[in-house]
């Protein structure tokens, strides 16, 4: 057969290349040929044409954010998350085999449509493409913050302050700039996600509304918490929009006016005058409550942060804790994201430095996986560590689990400050973290913790 894939993951780094690489060795292994396209954080490479899409006997849709579909109409479309790709591809290749993938774009049967829709998990997919929209503003907004603060910043007895006028405070609010189009774009992507273009302004709009609480007699806005309720709200209201029946000469302006308008409208008022202010109240008590934690309190939120960052390794628990500490910077709780940042790096590296102390445990594909988890933790890829969690989960897991919370306690007690969504020593280069020093203290003991412990757990290679 003549496969086609797409894979895509919402950080569009490691799942994403990961699941191409599997998808393309299982089809070669079974006969088949097969082009993958990648949809990463660089953009489309490898891009499928419409000649191929013709000749093509089917189409796998890896994917864990919104892929656009419409060029596959009448082909052969199995639909599925980036992790699936990851574990099984064989068996979604196999699929093909056995003729059970429906044709895109046809009325399926009431039992296809439920098991789509519950591989596809509509409502974290959704999550996840606004995520991944979001996050290079809250990293730029975050690295010139950082950067401003750090060349330009002038030592005040109430901290460092950048002098009016200068050129370092024109950067900062830049930054600061980025940071204010975070919940927009993370609520326009999350209707985008669920309900095409039509959900893009209503979302994005809504955001901003609950981004802005003098909308609603709010000294705070209601945050990414808002931002993920105004763009969950935009998308389904533009999607019950398009399904009501209009007259053909209306057809063409439903989706670049009336729908946007009417959603945009709908919205705006939900979001004003009914839950726009209980959910600003709900942010300020979260914010004030993180910043009152002290002690036990912050010990328990980084063992329960840490051990979602290494549970799942990218998966879904990982990017719930992820987007948390995310929102957070921009709500000045940073210390948050920075027990986050220890926790995202500590299991490739700790189980990278495992293959080296103790080799007779691994077997040579192992080791070579742990050379590559090393380099991915440098740079806070915490999917590193997948491959040598996938032969024996286990024992790995509990480890980097345990691993990863040890490291976010001593930087969560250190106040360590992380001011991007990222992890890994890299964040310290672009001198994007406070407290360098127990930054990476809380690394070296959560690596070591997590090398020990999988090496006393493991048993020896046998010969």
């Amino acid at each position: 057969m003549k496969l086609l894939a797409i894979t895509s993951c919402p950080n569009g780094i490691a799942h994403t290349y990961m699941a191409a690489e599997k998808l393309a060795k299982a089809a070669e292994a079974m006969g088949h040929e097969i082009k993958v396209e990648t949809q990463g954080s660089i953009g489309v490479e490898n891009e499928l044409t419409a000649e191929e899409i013709r000749a093509a006997d089917g189409i796998i849709i890896a994917a864990d954010k919104q892929v656009d579909k419409s060029r596959f109409n009448g082909k052969k479309v199995l639909a599925t998350g980036v992790g699936e790709g990851i574990r099984k591809p064989e068996e979604l290749i196999k699929k093909f085999e056995n003729d059970e993938v429906p044709v895109y774009g046809k009325e399926d049967s009431t039992e296809v449509k439920e098991e789509k829709r519950g591989k596809e998990n509509p409502i974290y997919r959704s999550l996840m493409n606004g995520v991944s929209y979001m996050i290079p503003f809250v990293v730029v907004g975050g690295l010139l913050i950082a950067l401003a603060l750090a060349i330009g910043g002038e030592p005040t007895p109430t901290g460092l302050q950048i002098p009016e006028g200068s050129v370092w405070q024109t950067i900062l609010n830049v930054g600061a700039a980025s940071f204010t189009l975070m919940v927009p774009i993370l609520a326009g992507f999350i209707a985008y996600s669920i309900a095409d273009r039509p959900g893009l302004a209503p979302g994005m709009v809504g955001g901003y509304i609950a981004a802005t609480g003098s909308f609603y007699g709010s000294d705070a806005g209601a945050g990414f918490i808002g931002g993920i309720i105004a763009g969950f709200l935009a998308g389904y209201i533009a999607k019950a929009i398009k399904r009501i029946p209009v007259p053909k000469m209306v057809q063409p302006i439903m989706p670049i006016l009336v729908i946007p308008l009417v959603a945009t409208f709908l919205v705006a008022v939900i979001f004003i005058f009914v839950i726009g202010q209980p959910i600003a109240g709900l942010m300020e008590g979260l914010t004030s409550f993180l910043q009152g934690m002290e002690g036990a309190s912050r010990i328990v939120l980084a063992l329960i942060l840490g051990a979602m960052i290494a549970f799942d390794m990218g998966g879904p628990f990982n990017k719930v804790a992820f987007l948390f500490g995310a929102a957070m910077i921009a709500e000045g709780n940073a210390y948050i994201m920075g027990a986050i940042a220890v926790a995202i790096c500590t299991p490739p590296l700790g189980l990278g430095l495992a293959t080296l102390l103790n080799k007779k445990k691994y077997a040579d594909e192992e080791r070579e996986a742990g050379k590559a988890a090393l380099a991915m933790g440098l740079v806070g890829i915490t999917e590193g560590a997948i491959p040598l969690a996938a032969r024996d989960p286990l024992r790995v897991i509990p480890s980097i689990m345990i691993g990863a919370m040890v490291g976010s306690v001593i930087a969560m007690m250190s106040n360590v400050a992380d001011n991007v969504p990222h992890g890994g020593p890299i964040v310290a280069v672009f001198q994007a973290v406070d407290n360098v020093l127990m930054f990476f203290i809380a690394i070296i003991v959560g690596v070591l913790v997590t090398a020990f412990l999988v090496n006393a757990l493991k048993k020896p290679i046998k010969e």
